[in-house]
């Protein structure tokens, strides 16, 4: 574990009062997080909660035609399974690692007993809870209304502000997951927005080439939960 909470990239953990993270710190341990590597299995209670430093989890869920589409995303943002927060130990969704990286897991029950001995801490992290929640919304508005160019422009931006770098590992069969178009859709969408060279894409690797350029194209899909992350948590979210 790092020597302090200083040295952590979780933005959450890095950023909550030093007496809370001192509940926490004895109980995390760090996990390597491969690509699939699953989080959270719907209808099934979760046993950790995870806090990534790197690479990104899908929270997903499965259509009546089997297809899974993606609805909320955590990074270095925030934290997995928020619903243990609320009392709520299992959900209807699956969540895994869709970029690769690395972070910290803490049981539940250790993370319910600290919320249990701390108000302040309990009151931070369902902050963090309410953010997901419009984030969650603002990914139903955009899949209802935006064309498919302003969806990925969008979810582009979200993966750059919660991992490192401009480079995006990423499958196109995970980008489908993630539009919740066909993977034909996906190629021609990235053809799209390199021919405006926002961004240079190669098999398994997005690079961001012009982040202005993709808020433009997310045509004011982007942005509604990242200020709220801001204005609650105190914490830049947006490069």
């Amino acid at each position: 574990m790092p020597a302090s909470q200083s040295a952590f990239e979780n933005k959450l953990l890095r950023h909550m009062r030093a007496n809370d993270f001192d509940l926490l710190a004895p109980h995390l341990e760090a996990q390597k997080l491969p690509l699939r590597h699953v989080i959270e299995k719907s209808q099934t209670p979760v046993t950790d909660v995870y806090f990534l430093e790197t690479g990104l989890a899908s929270i997903v869920s499965t259509m009546p035609n089997g297809r899974d589409v993606e609805v909320g995303v955590s990074g270095n943002d925030g934290m997995t399974s928020s619903s243990v927060v609320l009392g709520v130990m299992q959900s209807p969704y699956d969540s895994y690692v869709q970029v690769a990286g690395h972070g910290y897991s803490i049981a539940t029950e250790h993370l319910q007993r600290a919320m249990e001995t701390s108000t302040t801490l309990r009151k931070y992290l369902l902050l963090y809870v309410h953010t997901m929640v419009v984030q969650t919304a603002s990914t139903a508005l955009a899949n209802s209304q935006a064309d498919v160019a302003s969806r990925m422009a969008r979810w582009l931006l979200m993966v750059h502000d919660r991992t490192h770098g401009p480079e995006i590992m990423l499958t196109h069969d995970f980008l489908s997951i993630m539009l919740g178009v066909r993977r034909p859709w996906v190629t021609e969408t990235l053809h799209v927005l390199e021919d405006k060279r926002l961004i240079r894409a190669k098999r398994g690797q997005i690079t961001i080439v012009d982040r202005t350029g993709l808020l433009i194209e997310a045509n004011g899909f982007y942005g509604v939960a990242e200020k709220e992350y801001k204005r609650l948590l105190g914490i830049n979210l947006a490069r």
